[in-house]
């Protein structure tokens, strides 16, 4: 009796391995799809989050060069011209009349989150005393844009449009 309970059992263990070999091909079809069904959800939201970001730090750095140009405006009751540009922040402008430049005002001179320099422009032409912007994303090729002297790209972020003043 015994032994016939062994050769029963053995069968029994040698039946069950032989089906365990493994997924089926729906069963593997669904898994894939469902993966795919999660991606599609989750993947624009990450993208989002991130063009957020660089937004967001693309208006911190136009905030911190604001805060420079003030003060180079307060040591030298002039901001930096077009030409000298946002390098007069970092280094002292060749110019004879600028005798209280305590620069730097900044330690140097960072890319927009999207690798394009910040523009900077003096007279202003949006109604403040200078315009500082990137093109944002697009990096200016927004249709109908002009960067930064009268047209309007609507990827850009700007001095004029974060309702700051200078």
């Amino acid at each position: 009796m015994t032994q016939r309970i062994e050769r029963l059992h053995a069968r029994l263990g040698a039946a069950r391995a032989g089906r365990a070999r493994g997924f089926t091909l729906i069963e593997i079809m669904v898994v894939v799809v469902i993966i795919g069904l999660l991606a599609a959800v989750i993947v624009p939201e990450v993208v989002n989050k991130v063009d957020e970001a660089r937004v967001a730090k693309a208006k911190e750095d136009i905030q911190s060069l604001e805060t420079a140009l003030t003060e180079y405006r307060l040591d030298n009751s002039v901001y930096p011209s077009t030409q000298q540009g946002l390098k007069a922040l970092v280094k002292r402008p060749n110019d004879p009349a600028l005798t209280n430049w305590h620069g730097p005002y900044i330690q140097r001179l960072v890319n927009d989150p999207w690798g394009h320099p910040y523009q900077y422009v003096y007279p202003g032409t949006h109604g403040m005393a200078y315009d500082l912007y990137t093109p944002g994303p697009g990096g200016g090729t927004d249709t109908g844009a002009d960067s930064g002297t009268g047209g309007t790209n609507h990827n850009e972020i700007a001095n004029w449009n974060l309702g700051n003043s200078n």
